[in-house]
């Protein structure tokens, strides 16, 4: 299980982690997957408990994921503002965060995606992908280069991790 949970961190973390830290976590994650008493018994410092809504290695990888590879908030202005800060001021964003204050979260959303497919266009820009289950914010997203995003939906699925690109999925969930 570790080779695909590395090959999935890398994809979602656009070059913001190193080689070292990805092999790291994925082999936490692994073991905590594999025997989750036993990664517990070895670990006292991690605070976990089963009434979580996601498996323990899954929670080894959401809570490793730093962040500027993991946007967590309770609305699209936060979320984007984080985004925004991810990239630093080298990066020029022609749409603003504080152009999405009174936005439904349809359009907000739809802004958003607009502007992250017009940045690095070598990868075909990036897409908002809610990944995992959010436990403390409503919004819980990670950046996923277009040329990528098939390949980290099978590893998703592969590992058991939600993951979703978030225009299509509130898209899909305001139809229904």
């Amino acid at each position: 299980m570790k080779e695909p949970l590395a090959e999935l961190i890398r994809l979602i973390s656009s070059g913001c982690m190193s080689e070292d830290e990805i092999n790291r976590l994925a082999d936490e994650a692994a073991q905590a997957y594999a025997d989750p008493q036993g990664f517990l018994q070895a670990n006292p410092d991690i605070i976990y408990d089963d009434d979580f809504p996601i498996p323990l290695g899954e929670w080894m990888i959401v809570g490793s994921l730093p962040d500027t590879v993991l946007f967590q908030a309770d609305d699209y202005q936060a979320l984007f503002e984080q985004i925004v800060g991810s990239f630093g001021p080298q990066v020029d964003f022609v749409l603003k965060p504080k152009q999405l204050a009174k936005t439904e979260p349809i359009k907000a959303l739809n802004r958003i995606q607009t502007q992250l497919s017009s940045l690095y266009p070598e990868k075909g820009g990036y897409v908002l992908v809610d990944f995992s289950e959010p436990l403390d914010d409503e919004l819980q997203a990670v950046l996923v280069y277009t040329s990528d995003i098939e390949r980290v939906m099978a590893l998703a699925v592969e590992v058991g991790i939600y993951a979703a690109p978030a225009l299509a999925a509130l898209q899909a969930e305001s139809e229904a």
